[in-house]
């Protein structure tokens, strides 16, 4: 019989990564990619429990799955592979395993493994099926140390583990020499990356460093950070080494002090705007005349918040002045410390605030993207659709481009800026080759 598999991911770009070795450890053990879910004999699920939605999403493909397929296996992996509570809700799935022991998934299931490969324990030494051939994400570490209030992925995932940096080093070689032209590293909070593996140890600078120094035209993109840590020495090499792209994600969550010590953030609002200050001028420093982007987090309606509190996070939104922000409204998550915290803030009060600090964004997304026009950007052309090609410049603004040549998706291409928009840019190619 023949064995096929399908993998949906959810959540966040580490999923991504930890499904493409999963993927790539299924078809060496003799499994095929079934072209839809439907038609798969093991389906592998890994999940995100980030959010309440996230969760029901998998409820509810969970139950769809097994009515309509009783003999389909089942694998929930990821954020609610160790959750009880989910185990006792999702009874029909055959398997809950973390990420860290999916070399035994096929056992477990019940099914012949058809290769004798032995893989090593530690599952990140896994060779991935990368999604394409041109951007990769590459983990530096898993798990998280810091407990914010909120959050699951210590508990989900565990205690910080780094990679070896020779590892990493080797994974990016590789990459580069097959002609990859984008590396996104990975981690819960790479700003605490270290390899205490060789006789100096090896910090998050010097990581960046290393693989800065890595022969080839290459984009150097990385998430997440947490301000608690960004020092100035980081905050030196990022906005200094050329490969490193001119983008930070520095995820705030809250831009008041209370609502920040209630979160277990161990930073305040003043240090944070001070960051983001140093960050600009270091930017303008170091790569004058460049566009950067600066990124950002931020929960809405957090247990207890008033709209004083709020107010104090949308003047934060207005100082900071960022391209992006990724808004979460409050889910209550099990096995938190906030999820013994009165959830006091209304769905419909939430939904309000989120609305409130995105028309802040607007006007700070749409300045900042104006900027643009005129000058002639590196874009990495990811796709192409109806006549147009779709990428993304070195800060990660989005970037739609007519088709006037064949062949240049997975390419780095400079294009001149036209028009800017809220969330996009518009441009044209020029006559220089791509990279």
């Amino acid at each position: 019989m023949l064995m096929t598999y399908f993998i949906k991911t959810f959540g966040c770009q580490m999923n991504v990564s930890d499904s493409e070795r999963v993927s790539s450890f299924l078809e060496n053990s003799g499994f095929n990619l079934a072209g839809k879910i439907e038609e798969a004999r093991v389906v592998i699920l890994n999940t995100c429990g980030v959010r309440q939605m996230a969760e029901d999403r998998v409820f509810g493909l969970v139950r769809n799955l097994k009515k309509n397929n009783p003999k389909i296996k089942i694998v929930v992996t990821g954020c609610l592979a160790n959750r009880k509570d989910i185990h006792r809700r999702m009874k029909s799935v055959d398997v809950f395993t973390e990420i860290k022991d999916i070399q035994n998934v096929i056992e477990k299931i019940g099914i012949q493994k058809f290769s004798d490969e032995k893989y090593d324990r530690d599952y990140l030494k896994i060779i991935p099926k990368y999604k394409n051939d041109f951007q990769a994400y590459v983990p530096i570490m898993t798990g998280c140390d810091n407990f914010c209030s909120y959050c699951v992925v210590p508990y989900a995932r565990g205690r910080e583990i780094s990679r070896p940096a020779q590892e990493i080093i080797s994974e990016i070689k590789e990459l580069i020499a097959k002609g990859y032209k984008s590396v996104t590293l990975l981690g819960q909070n790479v700003n605490s990356y270290k390899d205490s593996s060789s006789k100096k140890e090896i910090g998050f600078p010097a990581l960046l460093k290393k693989i800065n120094s890595i022969p080839g035209k290459f984009w150097i993109h990385f998430v997440s950070s947490h301000p608690k840590d960004m020092d100035d020495e980081a905050i030196e090499t990022i906005t200094k080494l050329k490969k490193v792209c001119e983008n930070v994600h520095l995820p705030i969550q809250a831009g008041d002090d209370e609502v920040l010590r209630r979160m277990n953030r161990r930073y305040t609002r003043k240090h944070y705007l001070g960051l983001i200050r140093k960050i600009k001028a270091s930017f303008k420093k170091h790569k004058p005349g460049v566009p950067y982007s600066v990124t950002t987090d931020i929960i809405v309606g957090f247990p207890s918040e008033t709209r004083k509190q709020f107010e104090n996070s949308a003047e934060a939104i207005r100082k900071s002045k960022f391209d992006m922000v990724f808004f979460g409204q409050y889910s209550p998550r099990p096995g938190t410390v906030a999820w013994n915290m009165k959830d006091n803030v209304s769905i419909k009060e939430k939904e309000r605030r989120e609305k409130s600090l995105n028309e802040i964004l607007k006007k700070t997304a749409l300045a900042n993207n104006k900027k643009y026009v005129g000058e002639k950007m590196e874009v990495l052309i990811e796709k192409e659709k109806d006549g147009f090609y779709y990428g993304k410049t070195r800060t990660l603004k989005n970037v739609r481009i007519p088709r006037t040549e064949p062949g240049l998706v997975g390419a780095i291409h400079k294009v001149k800026i036209t028009k800017a928009h809220i969330w996009k840019l518009e441009g044209s190619l020029t006559k220089q080759k791509a990279i």
